[in-house]
């Protein structure tokens, strides 16, 4: 190859990164990522109620790897691999709101604690959950919050050594803001941590640490379901209530 053939080819890689980079700069919160699913999506059906899921990988591998357990439950999955929860928070309202579903479940964090997007704030990831939830709540959505997995290292980020300090105390505050608003919380920590002082995600249920396998996600789905059916239980009760004037919760 000569150099003007070589400079040419550069030239045209150089505006495939640069065209790439503007594209993602463009979608940073990934909101053209389900927007065809979304208008594909027909409008709940009375007396199914439905639930969406709404994460990042671990969300999204969880469809893919298990696709009976959504379709099977009315469930809708709105994961995208390596969102933070700003980025979940921002496109909250197409793959959420705009659903109309009964619930939604919120599982975010482990990309904020690997910084994805820059250096960890347990403040912030916090406080976007906190939003979603809020959102969702002002929408009439029911929320079911969840802790985050355990993970002791993220290979891509093998600089990072606290992990497991960060994702146990964040999954302190999210579990207390969801005793403290009456949210079920759903603890996938505890079954699927290991005891020994690594805190690192069961082997037995992953193969990198970090993302589930299909025996990995077999513990979590009977833990969702149930806090699901308790939070589609109290919407439906507030429903009820507030619709009769004899009901004493709501006078």
């Amino acid at each position: 190859m000569n150099i003007k053939s070589l400079g040419a080819t550069l030239l045209v890689a150089f505006g495939l990164v640069l065209s790439s980079c503007l594209t993602y700069a463009q979608d940073w919160g990934g909101l053209q990522r389900f927007e065809a699913a979304n208008a594909a999506l027909a409008d709940p059906v009375a007396g199914q109620p439905r639930v969406v899921l709404m994460g990042d990988s671990i969300t999204e591998e969880w469809l893919r790897l298990r696709p009976d357990f959504f379709s099977s439950n009315g469930y809708v999955g709105r994961g995208i691999s390596g969102q933070v929860s700003a980025q979940m928070l921002v496109r909250f309202r197409q793959d959420v709101i705009d659903l109309h579903p009964a619930a939604v479940v919120i599982n975010a964090g482990t990309n904020d604690v690997a910084e994805n997007q820059g250096p960890y704030s347990e403040d912030f990831a916090f406080g976007n959950i906190v939003s979603m939830t809020e959102l969702a709540r002002a929408n009439g959505i029911a929320v079911v919050l969840t802790s985050v997995l355990p993970a002791a290292k993220f290979s891509w980020r093998p600089a990072l050594t606290d992990a497991a300090d960060k994702i146990a105390a964040l999954n302190v505050r999210i579990k207390a803001y969801a005793v403290e608003q009456g949210i079920p919380y759903v603890d996938y920590y505890t079954p699927m941590v290991v005891s020994d002082p690594s805190r690192a995600l069961n082997p037995a249920y992953s193969k990198d640490g970090v993302h589930p396998i299909p025996a990995g996600y077999a513990v979590m789905e009977p833990l969702v379901v149930e806090a699901i059916n308790v939070a589609l239980a109290a919407a439906a009760q507030d429903t009820a209530c507030q619709s009769s004037s004899a009901c004493g919760r709501c006078r």
